[in-house]
């Protein structure tokens, strides 16, 4: 029976720690926490997950004996395998989920993968979806997802402060936000796009920008300009 082991069980580990607990075949062992001597982390197990901050991957990896049958992976999405340094066997599992503090359910989500194939294989068994991704494109996937999630919640923060000047709650705009966001999905971005900026209405752009106060402008027109890059 293969198994698993977390270093670091913040929202990621424990995240998969969970998931993986749920699959036929598949033990979890104890997880590691800070102040735990890791040294012998990678022995017993087939699987050894490092979920710590980004930057503290690499110096956690080195303090972990290698051992030649055990894949030691990291949950970074903007890492490469060199930050595995001296593991023979090397992974990355980036889950495309927005873990919060209730946590995420793992099962049937997108991945980036690369390395060894245990890798896959353990996507593969929670029914996920996977895409390769190698050291050299790791940065930009990552910001991709930065700018699908942390920049979304940063643009709706941006929407209950313009709504909330006039009285206006978030909620009401939400099943916009859902709607939009099934148009893109059945049509893509391009396609998607309704409002002034695709109809070319300089007009009301601009008095949108004069009813906003100073601090929300900058906001506005730098996804006014995203916008046009859309407009064919």
């Amino acid at each position: 029976m293969p198994a698993l082991r977390v270093v670091g069980p913040g929202r990621a580990g424990t995240a998969l720690a969970r998931a993986v607990a749920s699959l036929p075949g598949w033990r979890v062992e104890a997880p590691l926490r800070r102040g735990d001597d890791v040294t012998h982390a990678a022995e017993g197990v087939e699987l050894l997950v490092l979920a710590t901050p980004d930057g503290g991957v690499a110096d956690v990896a080195a303090a972990v004996a290698p051992v030649d049958t055990t894949v030691v992976a990291h949950l970074a999405g903007s890492l490469g395998l060199d930050a595995l340094a001296p593991h023979a066997r090397r992974a990355s599992i980036h889950p495309l989920r927005a873990i919060t503090e209730v946590g995420a359910d793992l099962r049937g989500a997108w991945f980036a993968v690369a390395g060894d194939p245990l890798a896959g294989e353990v996507v593969d068994a929670l029914e996920g979806h996977r895409v390769a991704v190698d050291d050299e494109h790791r940065a930009a996937y990552h910001a991709a997802a930065c700018i699908a999630s942390n920049h979304l919640v940063a643009l709706l923060g941006h929407v209950e402060r313009v709504a909330g000047a006039v009285g206006v709650p978030l909620e009401a705009y939400l099943d916009l936000v859902r709607q939009t966001v099934d148009n893109v999905a059945a049509l893509g971005p391009a396609a998607a796009l309704t409002g002034p900026v695709r109809r070319g209405d300089t007009a009301t752009v601009a008095r949108h920008l004069a009813a906003l106060d100073p601090s929300e402008r900058p906001a506005y027109e730098a996804m006014a300009v995203a916008a046009k890059v859309l407009v064919p």
